[in-house]
């Protein structure tokens, strides 16, 4: 599992990835595991509440992509080093479980695993509104390894439908034609945030990915992080400023 670390301080495993079943009264917490979305109990989604919620305030919504080999339990983990009040956040659970006694899922990149993806991605969104005042035109998605690529290929393919992308060490999408609506993603504002030392994202695939997201007119904001394959509690700092600029140029109120 990826680890959420300062640049000053390495925290082991135990201190960095909270359980989900530890309750900490000072921070808000995702809701009890699973979360059906409608009746469908394979496709579990978790939910954050923001710190003193606001029922009348419509809130951004940050919809969160687990890593290969994780699940919807990552969510407790992200939320609190993004912010514990400018955002409702939804984690859906990836369509692939893997092997072991762990629950450890995957998105994949097969034909029916993308069109599964896409559908837990409008479902996870549709869940929220449902539980929460969400803003429409305020709805992020971001990711870390394969639920980044997942993040870019949904956002890419759907622009009208999120505000921005962030991806944390995960690539552009190969085949499919991603940057097929050529027009539509112009405006499509994307976070690449990576990490100098990255194995799985080195700085020849950022290249060539900044390449090609330029010349298809998307404007990028590119990221790079001391260390190598690790989410650090920095770099999600960073996402709610970017995503705060972009709420803020669009004359939104900001919560705190």
């Amino acid at each position: 599992m990826n680890r959420l670390m300062s640049p000053q301080l390495v925290m082991s495993a135990a201190e960095a990835l909270v359980p989900p079943s530890t309750k900490n009264p000072a921070t808000p917490s995702a809701e009890s595991w699973p979360v059906s979305l409608g009746s469908d109990a394979t496709s579990p989604v978790a939910t954050f509440a923001p710190q003193h919620y606001a029922e009348g305030y419509a809130y951004p919504l940050l919809v969160w992509l687990h890593d290969a080999g994780n699940n919807e339990r990552e969510l407790p983990q992200v939320m609190p080093h993004v912010s514990t009040r400018n955002y409702v956040g939804a984690a859906p659970r990836g369509p692939r479980r893997l092997t072991g006694a762990e629950p450890r899922f995957e998105w994949g990149s097969s034909d029916q695993l993308v069109l599964e993806t896409e559908e837990r991605i409008i479902g996870a969104i549709e869940h929220a509104q449902a539980r929460f005042n969400v803003h429409s035109e305020r709805i992020f998605l971001a990711g870390v390894g394969a639920g980044a690529t997942s993040a870019l290929r949904f956002a890419l393919v759907h622009p009208e439908r999120v505000a921005g992308v962030a991806a944390f060490d995960g690539a552009l999408p190969i085949g499919g034609r991603p940057l097929r609506r050529f027009a539509a993603v112009r405006n499509l504002p994307v976070l690449l945030a990576t990490a100098r030392r990255s194995t799985r994202y080195p700085e020849a695939q950022v290249c060539r990915d900044l390449r090609l997201l330029h010349s298809a007119g998307v404007s990028v904001t590119l990221r790079q992080y001391p260390g190598a394959d690790e989410l650090t509690t920095t770099m999600l700092s960073d996402l709610d400023r970017w995503m705060m600029a972009i709420v803020s140029s669009a004359g939104a109120t900001v919560v705190g």
